[in-house]
């Protein structure tokens, strides 16, 4: 099974390499990255109570979605690897991206990045990417996230899995790919904002 072809129009997400940018080998034809449906918009000023902050920690991965890679489950047990794309970052560094993105533009909290210091001691969101490629059989793309919401002692507060996928337009390859993951992303990144929403009630 071969999964390229000829590149064609970029889009928005995703975008032709430079020639001078070098990978030590032949470099992929695109990189491609994700971008929020939900934006905080420019110049919003964020005040909250004592606790209401939450950071949106790095998901976990399994070795094969910590890679630059974009995998395609072929079978239950067999996973190939789409030829001339790549991501821009790994997969869990961009959907920690998006999901912070989309928390921050549906509710009043202040959300923090790891790299970022608090003195107040909010609520963390941690979890695990369990899905995040393209599957042969549905000719779809799909994304999972196992969310776990942790108060300011680090307890479990409650724990819920999120799926979605989206059609692939025509056959698997580099030119097809890129909205539907970004689709299938942003979908369970709105579920998981209304799931936290929904916490703080």
């Amino acid at each position: 099974m071969m999964f390229h072809k000829k590149s064609g129009p970029a889009f928005a997400f995703a975008f032709l390499l430079s020639g001078c940018v070098s990978f030590g080998g032949k470099p992929p034809e695109r990189l491609l990255s994700l971008d929020a449906a939900q934006k905080v918009a420019p110049g919003t000023l964020r005040q909250a109570n004592a606790g209401r902050t939450i950071t949106v920690a790095d998901p976990e991965a399994p070795k094969m979605l910590d890679t630059v890679r974009v995998p395609v489950r072929i079978a239950p047990t067999s996973v190939a690897y789409v030829t001339k794309v790549q991501w821009a970052d790994t997969p869990r560094h961009l959907f920690q991206k998006l999901l912070a993105e989309t928390i921050a533009a549906g509710s009043d909290r202040i959300v923090l990045d790891p790299g970022q210091y608090s003195a107040d001691a909010g609520q963390r969101l941690m979890g695990e990417l369990v899905d995040f490629g393209l599957d042969d059989a549905s000719n779809s793309a799909v994304v999972t996230y196992d969310a776990m919401l942790a108060g300011p002692g680090g307890v479990a507060i409650a724990k819920q899995r999120f799926t979605a996928s989206a059609p692939v337009g025509g056959k698997i390859d580099a030119e097809s790919i890129a909205i539907p993951l970004n689709r299938a992303a942003n979908k369970v990144a709105a579920d998981v904002a209304a799931w936290l929403a929904a916490q703080g009630r």
